[in-house]
């Protein structure tokens, strides 16, 4: 492949069909607003049932934090020496080859961003579901019920959320630019000010019972049982911990997806990769911190619903913080899904060029967006939506994101020694450390899934290892159309 590869300035030179529209603040809210969805709000509860410690709680969403911020920074040399729209795709093509980038594509296509899309749109009329209660999944509510499918009108109004935004992003970038930033924007203020309300209604008996015993960990049961968790057994505990923190600090690497429609691609790149996972790993663990402030453990652990953020809000504003928390929410899931749309098509239309997707994905609508790609997309959303499966396919698939992150970065090591002529821009911070302990981290979180939730990890590889006929498939009709 080394002959194929794209210096900086032919990266940017083939991406002259997009309109670069997007500055540093742009690219800043695109990280930002893909990272925070429904899960900050959610997924604490299963967390502290699986580490049973205030302690251990804050550790994981440091750890998970840690890593998202070691991989952004990391990324930054990759976008500096291949600022071309499909971002991560481009860079497993460069350091590995076409069958590994494409097994990337395929699963991102099948499952890991149109799983994300179709898993936030559902929490959006979940949450829609307190104003309107006909949206609530309840067994009343239920449209068609064939045994195997139930469809609710939440799932239809998910389908019509997709539907909404991936219209509007056809019309061009600059449409997609300004709800990204007005609903970011407004979701990092909502959270700064829920975060701080917490700590000024903060609970001094709360919080001395959280931190008493903050480093001993256990596993909580619903029926107020709990269990020592001893030596290695602990590992396991905050691996399977971290399937929550991973899946809701994911979709960080977004921007690099659309990095043909970016200014000064090599620098902006970087730096928004770098700012943006920066300020949702503050919130996050400030989020957490005020959670183990204003509640009992016990009542983080087994929130109705596991809606931990609900539980807090109610504890700081009384019953209408029930209400504040699902506007929070619906804004918060609406932003998150218009940033996932707007990239992930990008990496189809690259896909596409390369000959192995839809050759209709290939190509840019007047409005210089590939309109094609995301209609296909959104339709595979769609099909999630209804399916109702798309929540175990993102638990998953977490073991698989964290295994096409670590090649990522190991291909920097590789393109190091591949390819050193390649200008670098800008290079991974902390260098050759930083990365190693990223990918030893991974390997290690891997492994530990693999030996205790073994239900999170085969099935993501079932799910890739399709990608495997599928890529040959897509070569030969590619040699028979050259032919």
């Amino acid at each position: 492949m080394a002959d194929q590869t794209l210096t900086a300035p032919e990266a940017i030179a083939e991406d002259k069909a997009f309109k670069r529209s997007l500055g540093l603040a742009d690219a800043t809210m695109i990280v930002a607003g893909s990272m925070i969805g429904s899960g900050i709000f959610i997924v604490s509860a299963d967390i502290t049932r699986h580490v049973g410690s205030a302690g251990w709680l804050i550790a994981v969403w440091l750890i998970t934090g840690f890593m998202t911020l070691t991989a952004a920074l990391s990324y930054g040399e990759l976008s500096g020496m291949f600022p071309k729209a499909g971002g991560q795709y481009v860079y497993l093509k460069e350091a590995y080859n076409p069958l590994i980038a494409f097994l990337y594509g395929w699963s991102f296509f099948a499952v890991i961003q149109t799983g994300t899309i179709a898993a936030v749109g559902v929490a959006f009329s979940k949450f829609a579901g307190y104003f309107v209660p006909a949206l609530e999944m309840k067994t009343e509510n239920i449209l068609i019920d064939a045994g195997w499918l139930k469809i609710y009108p939440a799932q239809l109004v998910s389908i019509a959320l997709i539907v909404l935004l991936t219209y509007t992003n056809t019309k061009g970038v600059k449409s997609g630019k300004w709800i990204q930033n007005v609903f970011t924007t407004t979701k990092l203020l909502s959270l700064f000010g829920l975060i701080i309300a917490g700590f000024i209604f903060f609970k001094p008996a709360v919080w001395s019972a959280n931190w008493t015993d903050a480093w001993s960990m256990k596993e909580m049961s619903a029926d107020g049982g709990v269990m020592a968790v001893l030596g290695t057994a602990a590992l396991g505990a905050i691996a399977a911990s971290m399937v929550g923190s991973i899946f809701s600090s994911d979709a960080w690497n977004n921007v690099t997806f659309i990095a043909g429609e970016i200014k000064n691609p090599q620098r902006n790149i970087g730096l928004s990769l770098f700012l943006g996972t920066l300020i949702v790993t503050i919130i996050y663990v400030s989020a957490n911190l005020m959670y183990t402030a204003v509640l009992p453990l016990n009542d983080i652990a087994f929130a109705a619903q596991d809606r931990v953020a609900v539980a807090a809000s109610n504890s700081i504003f009384g019953s209408i913080g029930t209400y504040v928390i699902a506007v929070m929410i619906m804004i918060s899931t609406f932003g998150c899904n218009n940033g996932l749309i707007l990239a992930g098509a990008r990496v189809y239309y690259t896909m596409a060029q390369d000959g192995l997707f839809f050759r209709q994905a290939a190509t840019l609508n007047r409005n210089a967006v590939p309109a094609w790609a995301l209609w296909v997309q959104c339709l595979v959303a769609a099909i999630l939506c209804l399916s109702g499966r798309y929540g175990d396919l993102l638990d998953m698939v977490s073991f698989v994101v964290v295994i096409f992150y670590v090649l990522t970065i190991l291909g920097i090591f590789i393109l190091r020694r591949k390819r050193p002529d390649l200008p670098r821009p800008y290079k991974a911070f902390g260098y050759p450390v930083l990365p190693a302990i990223y990918i030893l981290m991974g390997i290690t979180f891997c492994l530990l899934l693999i030996k205790y939730k073994s239900e999170y990890t085969w099935p993501g590889l079932i799910i890739v290892l399709i990608g495997i006929p599928i890529y040959f498939i897509a070569l030969a009709n590619q040699k028979k159309r050259t032919a």
